[in-house]
């Protein structure tokens, strides 16, 4: 990777948290009572953000909540896990080295809320390798929009979409930076996989090992 600029996705990227995002609508709706959940369902929120699902939610079962009070709850699930359980992808410390040793500018751009953000790299030791954060909810978009990406180049410093590498895990994701003339790197997860084909073919590169990635970068 030799752009000077780099966007980092959060969950399934820099940390491995998909499986607890994945359970998180199944979890919070469970505590409701409510079990019939489709699969529909659960692929319409995936790119979403947490304020655009809570509304789903609240509009498919008729919750008597505001959106407010859903993003509350489910943040509290997920506070839990980011305080204590979530951990670093294997080897993306190494890979982060390097890129801060070549003066590459970092930062992290997701549609999970940004004290969360904070709070998870601040225990994994890992915040000091960004120049920023900026959580999807602080543009109004999910990453089916390029907004939030749009948002990392202007904080930067007005820097162009080629000159940016975006690495993500989640197709919809990657689809839309790389719509967006960024360059994609595709980062392989494994709650993910059923994707990765699509997902490599449309990336500039690929990491599926980032200890790997992080040697060839050295060579």
């Amino acid at each position: 990777m030799n752009k000077k600029y780099a966007i980092f996705d959060m969950d399934g990227t820099i940390v491995d948290s998909m499986g607890y995002w994945k359970e998180l609508a199944v979890e919070f709706l469970h505590s409701k009572g409510i079990f019939d959940i489709s699969e529909e369902l659960l692929i319409k929120i995936r790119p979403m953000t947490m304020t655009e699902s809570s509304t789903v939610f609240i509009n498919e079962f008729n919750l008597p909540l505001t959106v407010p009070e859903v993003i509350s709850e489910m943040n509290r699930i997920m506070t839990e896990h980011y305080y204590h359980d979530i951990e670093l992808k294997n080897g993306i410390v190494s890979y982060l080295d390097i890129m801060k040793s070549r003066g590459v500018h970092m930062c992290v751009a997701s549609a999970t809320p940004k004290p969360l953000i904070e709070a998870c790299l601040k225990r994994l030791e890992v915040s000091d390798y960004f120049d920023f954060i900026i959580s999807c909810d602080e543009v109004g978009a999910g990453k089916g929009s390029p907004a939030v990406y749009y948002a990392c180049g202007d904080r930067f410093g007005n820097i162009k979409a080629e000159d940016i590498a975006v690495f993500e895990d989640a197709i919809f994701a990657g689809r839309t930076a790389k719509i967006a003339n960024f360059y994609l790197v595709g980062i392989y997860d494994e709650i993910s996989f059923d994707t990765w084909n699509e997902l490599s073919e449309i990336s500039d590169e690929t990491i599926t090992d980032w200890n790997e990635s992080a040697h060839k970068e050295m060579q």
